[in-house]
């Protein structure tokens, strides 16, 4: 079924005018209710009148069930940007697609927003949360003697160090003392989740959450790597696999400890 189509066949779920009706930004089937049969999953959202913009605003999932025709809204709490998408796959081991929702921020830090829904029974289910994540794991980054970097995941108690030696004269002479002394603390950052991919991680049909964050120095641009965390759901949550979690760093060396 063509775009246009779909739109035409949306338009009996909502009230608004034709003018102000949203547009389909994302589509995907698959039984997200249980009742083995498949189901439509869109991303709908409306572009700033009178603009060629790809910003969207009033982004919002909308559940066609297979069977009854029947549709379902569910609002998003951060609700615009840009190049949404959708991905649909078993997270929760239950054998019933959920849906992946990923939305990018467009702003400088590379910020995306994710969601995931459980849908089964037609009841919306947020399982996962970027925010909730963003808020649990938190960190600390501090430059150390001896042109190295501790980053510390508090939550977790996994620290890792990595080795800045070969950044070059002029960024580190701007730190270090010819002894490699440290001039004054420094303290960089990591970031909010960046990007999220489903990952079946143990080839056993469920799908985790391969999730990145970017390590800052002194300032945004200054990338230090990556921490990277593989999520799986415990039953009630998404927590870090094994408890474990790793850093990459390109041209530099990283350990953990």
């Amino acid at each position: 079924m063509a775009i246009d189509e779909r739109i035409e066949m949306m338009k009996g779920y909502d009230t608004r005018t034709i003018e102000n009706h949203p547009s389909i930004l994302a589509f995907a089937q698959g039984d997200v209710n249980g009742d083995g049969v498949l189901d439509n999953v869109y991303l709908t959202g409306q572009k700033p009148n009178g603009t060629d913009s790809p910003f969207t605003t009033n982004i919002t999932l909308i559940v066609q069930d297979g069977r009854t025709q029947a549709f379902y809204s569910v609002p998003l709490e951060s609700n615009m940007g840009y190049d949404p998408s959708l991905f649909l796959g078993d997270f929760t081991g239950d054998h019933v697609d959920d849906i992946m929702i990923s939305i990018n921020s467009g702003g400088s830090g590379g910020y995306s927003y994710y969601y995931i829904y459980s849908f089964f029974n037609n009841r919306s289910l947020e399982i996962f949360n970027y925010e909730t994540f963003n808020d649990y794991y938190l960190y600390n980054v501090m430059y150390q003697n001896d042109y190295k970097v501790e980053i510390t995941n508090q939550t977790l108690k996994i620290s890792f160090i990595i080795d800045i030696s070969n950044r070059g004269e002029d960024y580190l002479s701007e730190i270090y003392n010819p002894d490699g002394v440290l001039k004054a603390p420094v303290q960089g950052w990591v970031s909010g989740l960046n990007t999220a991919y489903p990952v079946d991680f143990n080839g056993d049909g469920v799908y985790e959450l391969f999730a990145f964050q970017r390590i800052a120095g002194r300032y945004n641009a200054d990338g230090l790597g990556l921490v990277q965390t593989p999520l799986q759901w415990n039953g009630k949550k998404f927590v870090a696999m094994n408890n474990m979690q790793y850093v990459a760093v390109l041209g530099m060396g990283a350990e953990g400890t």
